[in-house]
């Protein structure tokens, strides 16, 4: 058997550059999710000039922005806001996107910055408010005021029909359960289980709030009805 020299000089040469090209991209890849995690704006923005795909996700899934967003690597995830080409709607392994993110841990700025880009607030199954609703930060009760602003459905249902109401009975605070009652969310909604609000407020042992559910199920009795 005759080998063709020069066709094997160029095999080899072939296969070194993949092979090296590989090395470099593995190497971008562990140093662009590093600098995410360290909230390491720089290092994310010199892989960007390179051409690095700012929407590539982690081996677990996560999109770089609902990383960022999930770890409070704000600097970085204002920069991953400013691209253009970034995909605001992916989602991680948990159906989970960015602006459902930033509601579950109260980055208000970014959720702003998010709905000004067209993200979804009325995300199909679980949606943002659900995730502001079970929160007990500082901001939770404006990020819910956000939301509803934007049009969030107040009675959104999970795939299990439970509604934002719901989680603010278990998860979230009174003022939330009180934000969402003003709103007009429907008190007397079941979900799967055939739960109510109450329900999950008698299950978090919430007096408080069984109370300014039931006040509000007797105002909205029809005149006339015992």
């Amino acid at each position: 058997m005759m080998f063709n020299i020069k066709k094997l000089e160029k095999l080899i040469v072939i296969t070194g550059l993949f092979g090296v090209f590989s090395f470099a991209h593995a190497n971008s890849f562990d140093a662009f999710f590093a600098a995410v995690q360290r909230d390491n704006e720089s290092a994310v923005v010199g892989l960007a000039l390179r051409e690095f795909d700012i929407n590539t996700r982690n081996p677990e899934g996560d999109p770089a922005l609902v990383m960022a967003l999930r770890l409070g690597s704000l600097k970085v995830a204002n920069f991953l806001l400013d691209q253009q080409t970034l995909d605001i709607e992916a989602r991680n392994a948990h159906d989970e996107n960015a602006l459902m993110m930033a509601a579950l841990k109260g980055h208000t700025a970014e959720a702003r910055r998010l709905i000004e880009r067209g993200a979804q607030v009325n995300k199909p199954g679980w949606a943002p408010l659900h995730y502001a609703a079970s929160t007990e930060l500082p901001q939770s009760l404006a990020m819910a005021r956000l939301l509803l602003e934007h049009h969030a459905y107040i009675d959104a249902e999970s795939p299990n029909g439970t509604t934002p109401l719901m989680m603010a009975a278990f998860y979230g605070t009174s003022a939330l359960v009180d934000l969402l009652l003003q709103e007009g969310a429907d008190p007397q909604l079941r979900n799967r289980q055939g739960l109510t609000a109450i329900d999950f407020a008698r299950r978090a042992g919430r007096q408080r709030d069984i109370d300014a559910i039931a006040r509000v199920i007797r105002q909205r009795q029809p005149a006339g009805r015992w």
